[in-house]
């Protein structure tokens, strides 16, 4: 069975930073192309980064360019998610998932995949 589970959220105060981590295990991690994407109070899930089978292929949603970074490990079955000058509309939970669906440097959230469960990130003022 694929799972994956989310670590790493918390409190943090804006300008601050995080690390998210992304444990997958029960399927070859190698194999699949990875996502992150968060859901805010209110809102839809939305993408924000991916990343492809060797790291070669990288994609962000305009609104965490430079400021969040995706890696993996391959040999260990993990992916990141290192986030740094922090906002309060980054507030949300977030998601790691197997699989990304691209055009034209943009991702969607949809398609079969699995998802983790979440960690929630809150970014205060």
């Amino acid at each position: 069975e694929e799972r994956l589970v989310e670590s790493g959220g918390g409190l943090v105060q804006a300008g601050g930073s995080l690390r998210l981590s992304c444990a997958a295990s029960g399927f070859e991690f190698s194999n699949y192309d990875m996502t992150w994407a968060r859901q805010a109070p209110g809102k839809g899930r939305e993408w924000v980064a991916s990343i492809n089978k060797k790291s070669a292929i990288i994609l962000y949603a305009d609104s965490v360019k430079g400021r969040f970074t995706i890696s993996r490990n391959n040999a260990e079955q993990m992916m990141y998610l290192d986030m740094t000058n922090l906002k309060t509309e980054d507030t949300a939970i977030y998601y790691c998932a197997t699989r990304r669906y691209c055009n034209q440097g943009y991702c969607s959230v949809g398609g079969p995949r699995t998802w983790g469960q979440g960690t929630q990130v809150t970014v205060a003022p």
